[in-house]
């Protein structure tokens, strides 16, 4: 039985969520989720219980002190709920975990019993996955839904994945089938560069997201480590000439494949983003603009803060040109879910 005392009526909510683990490369997904709690401090309202969805060999309880005390925490999904101010207050409900181990349809109807709780009018599940994409390009980002009326509303690709999948795809299809609207985020990682954190990623996620749910979103100091990211990865692939040989390749692949798409539909898109931005757009609290959240962030806290963390610019891995898998890290291998396809799951 779920039980939400202390949480108020939302105001046209709706869920995002992200999972650690196979479908979140470069962490961007999990990432981009905490980034929002941490801007907007998240509220924590509800954690599943641990001892039904994880094995705690592969995922291991910590311990640590507070004040001289022992204790531990185990590792779980936990909700918090988020109310953004402006001339269109909404509230957000975030979802931010680790996959489960076990238990999968279990663990996505009790998501799913928040959701239905708390009026969640759509879902959203942002994933990330490893590509054959430059670092140097701008961020891949596939929407995709089951949904074909929802694919046609709001411009997503239907989804035509078939293959191994994770907590995503597996979520976004159980919420197709209880008749809740569900979107997922996919953004395409360099699978040559996969260690997180990776900003850049995680920025074109948020970006995605704003534009889907009409929601200035602030961004803190993500833009200005996104380019740190490229320029320490730069850097580093200047020093291996195979590696900058193979980037080289990478973006004339890239930027040929592209070109029917330098589009002004798409050109518009970016434009409208800036003048959000410039002019305060949904979202917009007092204090912020350029997208750069204020010292005491936006929107009313009103149960208690939850904590963030970043961390650095990884070093590149080596390439295996013509592979088509990843050479280590984390997510799904490109040729399962490809960048340019519906990745979907």
């Amino acid at each position: 039985m779920i039980e939400l005392e202390g949480v108020p009526e939302l105001i046209d909510p709706v869920m995002v969520a992200a999972f650690e683990g196979w479908n979140d490369a470069g962490d961007a997904a999990s990432t981009a989720v905490a980034h929002l709690d941490r801007e907007w401090k998240g509220e924590v309202f509800a954690a599943l219980d641990a001892e039904d969805y994880y094995d705690f060999q592969v995922n291991r309880p910590t311990v640590w002190l507070d004040g001289g005390v022992r204790k531990v925490t185990w590792p779980t999904t936990r909700l918090s709920v988020i109310r953004v101010t402006g001339d269109k207050p909404r509230d957000l409900v975030l979802v931010r975990g680790i996959e489960p181990s076990m238990r999968w349809r279990s663990f996505c109807n009790e998501i799913l019993g928040f959701a239905h709780e708390l009026g969640v009018e759509m879902v959203v599940i942002l994933g990330a996955l490893l590509g054959d994409t430059p670092h140097t390009r701008p961020v891949p980002v596939s929407g995709v839904t089951s949904d074909a009326d929802l694919a046609r509303t709001m411009d997503l690709e239907e989804t035509r994945y078939e293959g191994p999948t994770g907590i995503v795809g597996i979520l976004q299809e159980a919420c197709t089938h209880a008749g809740v609207p569900a979107v997922s985020l996919w953004a395409a990682v360099p699978h040559y560069v996969s260690q997180p954190p990776n900003p850049k990623a995680t920025l074109a996620l948020l970006n995605r997201l704003e534009d889907l749910i009409d929601l200035r979103i602030p961004l803190g100091e993500l833009p200005e480590d996104a380019r740190a990211w490229q320029v320490g990865v730069d850097q580093l692939a200047a020093e291996d000439s195979e590696v900058a040989e193979y980037v080289q390749t990478l973006e004339e692949a890239r930027d040929t494949a592209e070109l029917p798409e330098a589009s002004g539909e798409a050109i518009a898109r970016e434009f409208e983003r800036y003048l959000r931005r410039r002019d305060g757009g949904p979202g917009a609290g007092p204090g912020q603009a350029g997208g750069h959240a204020t010292d005491g962030g936006e929107g009313s806290s009103y149960l208690r803060d939850a904590p963030g963390s970043r961390s650095r610019p990884p070093k590149p891995q080596r390439p295996e040109p013509g592979s088509g898998k990843e050479p280590g890290g984390s997510g799904p291998a490109d040729d399962e879910d490809g960048p340019e396809d519906s990745p979907g799951e």
